[in-house]
């Protein structure tokens, strides 16, 4: 598939996806939705690590007003349906690690495409906004999921009815995201973060997730049952053995991942 709103660059097994609309502050259309889930579903093909992130000054604005449709005739529901929850499935359900790289304001649905992400990294200059009851709606693009998971339900409930502009390191010391890191570390930070994703075991990485995000829905001897399982495989793999190997012999390991 040909991209015109995105670009999608991999590299030694981690692959950039960029929302590449910087004149638009990357805000989101049907094409680059469209695109995004192309992109989610073809790049674990090729990479073990994905990064998401935004070209200029913002990560992403949420959904375009100036879209085709998107006047206020624009039929919400099956927009959200068609169109925001393939994408997001695609990146919440990704094979491997996805890493969402803010390099800049994320707000409404953008912000929830960040938090959609396995891990979330901050500049200190950016902000999250859950902007929607500035013009009369409720968060969506997972929003409602997403925020009392992983802030609480106080903070939850405050972002999503006053819509206050969120800080990187706000976000951080609440919970809602993993770091923020200073502007002039940024790049240099997020890429290192990337590249251990990269070269990680990605099996490992695919059991965390699994056993991670069902915790919610399980009691403990359920959680733990799952857990032998998960580890029994991890076990099993090459991986292991090169990490056990590794630590014996001083070294850093290195994995063949999935």
């Amino acid at each position: 598939m040909q991209y015109e709103t995105i670009t999608l660059e991999i590299t030694d097994g981690l692959a950039v996806l960029t929302l590449n609309r910087p004149d638009k502050m990357n805000s989101l259309t049907s094409q680059m939705r469209a695109e995004i889930t192309h992109a989610m579903r073809e790049a674990p093909k090729d990479a073990r690590a994905i990064v998401l992130t935004g070209a200029g000054r913002a990560f992403c604005t949420g959904q375009d007003l100036g879209d085709a449709g998107s006047s206020g005739s624009i039929d919400l529901e099956r927009t959200l349906r068609d169109e925001y929850q393939p994408m997001l499935e695609a990146i919440y359900d990704c094979a491997v690690p996805t890493l969402a790289v803010v390099n800049g304001p994320a707000a409404g649905a953008g912000a929830n495409l960040a938090l959609c992400a396995d891990v979330v990294i901050a500049t200190e200059s950016a902000y999250f906004l859950q902007a929607f009851s500035r013009i009369g709606l409720m968060p969506d693009a997972g929003g409602t999921w997403f925020l009392p998971r992983q802030m609480g339900m106080a903070k939850a409930m405050g972002a999503a009815l006053f819509a206050d502009k969120i800080s990187a390191s706000q976000a951080s010391d609440w919970g809602m995201i993993w770091e923020s890191v200073p502007d002039d570390q940024f790049d240099t930070h997020w890429r290192k973060r990337a590249a251990f994703l990269a070269n990680g075991p990605t099996a490992a990485f695919g059991a965390i997730k699994n056993a991670i995000r069902g915790t919610y829905e399980k009691a403990l001897p359920d959680q733990l049952e799952t857990e032998a399982h998960l580890q029994g495989e991890c076990g099993r793999s090459r991986d292991f053995q090169e990490g056990v190997v590794a630590f014996m012999e001083k070294r850093p390991a290195i994995f063949e991942g999935r």
